[in-house]
């Protein structure tokens, strides 16, 4: 929650004008935050952060000239980073994944409650992460605790992960759901999902995002093929 008198700055980024002009009014019914600006493509986005330089970004995943993944990737070798909540329809997919990788702060649903929006965004501008419907709570900074307090042996890049684990763990970052899984090794659903069970249990993450970011923030990579 901001507890300055200064309002939270937010620049929107969606190619729909009237999605736009609601969000705006929505926005603004919250005295702790101001709409700065808004953007209808990706390209206007990068722009306008360099010039009004906002707090949060809401950004489009899909939009004409600048796709909102092409945006955050530029806006990614920007100082400071501006905070990136995406809008998006689903978080179930691959392109999501990605944007956690390129930087964004959390994905907003674009059915979710005015509350909840409200909350998004006061939660990623305290330095949290929002997925979906919750806030992932602290997530990179308990990640970091867990990579201290592992003892020497669970240090190394595995985490005690199988072979088969770290190869399910990288389809997992690619977007695969556990049908697609269990089809690429030749797996029952029921083992894949045994073998998720077991990985969040591994890495003390609690959900497919969690294990996404863990896996992205230590380059968990599958082994090498001999």
């Amino acid at each position: 929650m901001n507890t300055t008198a200064t309002p939270i700055s937010v620049l929107i980024a969606d190619d729909h004008a009237i999605f736009r002009e609601a969000l705006r009014k929505l926005l603004e019914t919250d005295p702790l935050l101001r709409v700065v600006g808004e953007a209808g493509d990706g390209r206007d986005a990068v722009r306008m952060v360099r010039e009004l330089h906002p707090d949060i970004l809401l950004l489009d995943l899909l939009m004409p000239v600048t796709p909102g993944l092409k945006a955050l990737r530029e806006l990614s070798t920007m100082t400071p980073r501006v905070r990136t909540l995406l809008l998006a329809a689903e978080v179930a997919n691959s392109d999501v994944i990605e944007a956690l990788k390129l930087g964004a702060r959390g994905v907003v649903l674009k059915e979710t409650s005015p509350g909840l929006l409200f909350k998004s965004i006061h939660a990623v501008m305290a330095g949290q992460y929002w997925v979906g419907r919750e806030c992932v709570v602290d997530l990179i900074e308990r990640i970091n605790e867990r990579a201290v307090t592992l003892g020497p042996e669970l240090r190394q890049p595995t985490f005690g992960l199988t072979a088969r684990q770290l190869e399910i763990v990288s389809t997992v970052v690619d977007g695969h759901t556990n049908n697609e899984i269990a089809q690429k090794f030749a797996l029952s659903p029921k083992t894949v999902k045994h073998h998720l069970t077991n990985i969040f249990d591994k890495l003390g993450v609690s959900n497919r995002i969690e294990l996404a970011l863990f896996a992205v923030h230590h380059h968990l990579t599958p082994p090498m093929s001999h």
